[in-house]
């Protein structure tokens, strides 16, 4: 079992450019952020402020932890790398990158919908 985020459109809306384009329940991760991301993650851009779906290769604003029976550390690492690989990212750092994400949900409760601003990741909703 590994505690992940997944997609989720829960809380869309809360803020006034979430989006969402996502598919739900689907892995994400923190993609590379370009300067406008960097410098505003509530400007045109959204980088800095959205999850890159694995799968889907678009982005949602919002996600929820969630800990997937069957899901391995090393399963975790092959989704990253696999999704780095299809977008022309360097799939050698899926390593590192999956052991980051992996820190950051470790003790937040399944259930709680997040958000982020650059590399933070906040608790948007606690987990009704």
């Amino acid at each position: 079992m590994t505690k992940v985020l997944v997609a989720t459109a829960k809380t869309q809306g809360a803020r006034d450019n979430d989006y969402n384009w996502c598919i739900e329940g689907e892995l994400v991760w923190f993609p590379p952020m370009c300067r406008r991301g960097i410098e505003d993650p509530d400007g045109r851009c959204g980088c800095g402020r959205g999850f890159g779906g694995l799968n889907s290769h678009r982005a949602t604003t919002t996600a929820m932890v969630r800990t997937l029976a069957g899901l391995s550390r090393d399963d975790y690492v092959k989704a990253i790398g696999s999704s780095m690989a299809a977008q022309g990212y360097d799939s050698a750092r899926a390593p590192v990158v999956a052991d980051a994400m992996l820190d950051l949900v470790a003790d937040l409760p399944d259930g709680a919908v997040t958000e982020h601003r650059q590399d933070q990741l906040r608790v948007r909703a606690p987990v009704s």
